[in-house]
């Protein structure tokens, strides 16, 4: 990394005065720190990002029946994303390491701590929960609730952002198709989700059926992770979703 940066031109100076009228603004603490992070990640790590869709008919039709049923308990697809996630690391170990600092060794791990993306007024944070394994739905989601309150409005400590295996992104409260998330080092994949769209497709006999598809783009250490792993990856991330059973 440091001799491609060395390798690079020197950011260009300018003044933006002469153009027009400016104001200069100083980057919160939060944003700085995350955009270092984030600028380390890109150059450090061969980023490769897989663009899928999966099928969350079934499991939409089951959710908002059950949130009919239960007004005071309703589900989200965050949880089930995160249980998801534990299964399909447990399923495909590969995604479940960790590379030292030379790329020399990898550390294969045995637990399940689960990062998502929390935007918060300062940037970005990322929370971990941890042994998701362990823990039912409910409580999944009442740490998710907790947790991002805390850290848009109190921030995290340092503790409750470390541990991660792998990420979760979400931007499908908010739009668009797919992107291209950044890996959280030093885990080796993360899995970004936009927002779900209703379209009509063929079936067997070339009849249209009302689909509800889910976005999803996984980005992958291409060190240790290959396309087929990936493919599979987000497969059978529909796999589990098209099964899930609300309880």
């Amino acid at each position: 990394m440091s001799d491609s940066n060395q390798a690079m031109l020197p950011w260009p100076e300018d003044d933006f005065s002469t153009y027009g009228q400016v104001e200069e603004i100083k980057l919160g603490k939060t944003q700085h720190y995350v955009g270092r992070v984030m600028h380390r990640n890109w150059n450090s790590i061969p980023h490769v990002t897989h663009n899928d869709e999966v099928d969350i008919t079934g499991f939409e039709q089951r959710r908002k029946a059950w949130n009919g049923a239960n007004p005071d308990k309703k589900r989200t697809l965050l949880p089930a994303l995160m249980q998801a996630t534990v299964a399909l690391l447990k399923e495909f170990p590969q995604f479940n390491v960790s590379l030292n600092a030379d790329g020399s060794k990898i550390y294969q791990k045995s637990y399940y701590n689960i990062g998502f993306a929390v935007d918060v007024p300062g940037g970005l944070l990322v929370p971990v929960l941890k042994d998701c394994d362990k823990k039912s739905v409910d409580e999944i989601s009442n740490e998710i609730l907790a947790i991002s309150d805390k850290a848009k409005t109190k921030g995290l400590a340092m503790t409750e952002m470390m541990g991660g295996c792998f990420t979760l992104s979400s931007l499908g409260h908010i739009g668009g198709t797919s992107f291209s998330p950044i890996i959280n080092a030093p885990e080796v994949g993360i899995l970004g989700i936009t927002r779900a769209r209703s379209l009509f497709v063929p079936d067997a006999d070339g009849n249209p059926v009302a689909k509800t598809l889910l976005p999803l783009s996984l980005s992958y250490d291409h060190r240790v992770i290959n396309g087929a792993d990936a493919a599979r990856f987000c497969r059978a991330m529909g796999d589990f979703l098209a099964s899930y059973e609300f309880s």
